[in-house]
């Protein structure tokens, strides 16, 4: 058998996973890095940028992205119109599926509320402009650029 190569039979060991591998001992974690994980941003850049912008607040006061969060952090996250209050009840620092990532955290009821009353609001509210029943012609297009000033 070349070098390198191990055989696994059904009576060996299972293999040994590296501890630091498993982090269920977590006792703080970056505040970026858990919004990321909790899936309320996309990527870890986009998380620092909204903490550094002012959009999520710890505990009531504005902070920055390398801030440790820990169990029992109350966080208010704004996005776009929505604002949502929670409370973390699990630490990660990696992502996993949606499913995972919402336990992660519990909304407090008044912050769901307040985001079922918000969208209602816009759902009777409509579209903030009425759409066309058609496309613009050519010649009502060159109206609408000579009437906003760009002439082409």
């Amino acid at each position: 058998m070349p070098d390198g190569f191990v055989v696994l039979s059904a009576e060996s060991e299972p293999p040994v996973i590296h501890q630091s591998l498993v982090k269920e001992d977590l006792q703080a974690v970056r505040l970026d890095k858990w919004l990321w994980a909790a899936r309320f941003f996309k990527t870890r850049s986009l998380a620092a940028e909204a903490v550094n912008g002012g959009k999520v607040h710890l505990n009531g006061s504005r902070t920055k992205p390398a801030k440790s969060v820990r169990v029992g952090d109350t966080l208010v996250i704004r996005r776009g119109p929505e604002e949502f209050t929670i409370v973390v009840m699990k630490l990660h620092d990696r992502r996993g599926p949606a499913s995972l990532a919402r336990e992660l955290y519990e909304e407090t009821a008044e912050s769901l509320t307040r985001r079922q009353i918000q969208r209602e609001q816009a759902r009777l509210a409509g579209p903030a402009a009425p759409h066309p029943a058609a496309r613009p012609s050519k010649r009502d297009r060159r109206r609408i650029l000579a009437w906003k000033g760009r002439q082409s």
